[in-house]
């Protein structure tokens, strides 16, 4: 299969995964959407109540925001590739816990293999926590980690910046930094590639 229909065979695979209890609780599953081969990968945390009503990932009020942050650099969701380290909402929107993330981490690990974007934009601290444990947002965000060839972003999740309109601007002023980190890693472009880990605990496509 070409790597877009190997995608599509995964989107398809988690929206009838059974691999933890939150399969019990779920309406729909989120796998993910946007362009298979885009250069931005967003990673937020899980689905909330409107991603788990119609399937897709950030369609609630945080949507609504990252929307907005997209069009400040000039691109919208379909440029980018959107997903969460949950790809189903844990009840009452509770933090995930580590053995949902477990179950989910073949998936992401397949879906960034897939798309090999060249910035990874971490959304919210469990996202983030894959790259950079132990860290504090509030610390690093907007702060670039190198991969080989490839970015790794934290931010804050469009979320608490509703909540918290503190962030509203560092949330703004980091996303604006995305084109020029995609511009340095082009012009770049004799780089090797990112080695990403196979998942261990998940056979896929």
């Amino acid at each position: 299969m070409t790597p877009l229909e190997t995608l599509v065979a995964i989107e398809s695979r988690v929206r009838t995964c059974q691999l933890c209890a939150l399969a019990d609780t779920r309406k729909n599953a989120v796998p993910g959407a946007g362009r298979p081969d885009a250069d931005i990968m967003l990673i937020g945390e899980g689905p909330g109540y409107h991603e788990n009503e119609q399937g897709l990932p950030f369609v609630g009020a945080a949507g609504k925001l990252l929307d907005e942050l997209l069009a400040a650099i000039g691109l919208n969701r379909e440029d980018v590739y959107i997903t969460n380290v949950l790809k189903c909402r844990p009840p009452g929107n509770r933090d995930p816990q580590p053995e949902e993330i477990d179950a989910c981490r073949a998936y992401l690990d397949r879906q960034i293999e897939l798309i090999d974007p060249a910035v990874i934009v971490t959304l919210g601290r469990f996202s983030m926590a894959r790259w950079f444990p132990g860290a504090r947002i509030s610390t690093i965000h907007g702060q670039p980690m190198r991969i080989g060839a490839r970015m790794v972003v934290p931010m804050f999740h469009p979320a608490a910046a509703l909540h918290q309109p503190k962030y509203r601007p560092m949330l703004h002023h980091d996303f604006k930094q995305l084109p020029g980190f995609i511009a340095q890693l082009q012009a770049e472009s004799g780089t090797e590639g990112v080695a990403e880990q196979p998942p261990e605990q998940l056979s896929l496509l």
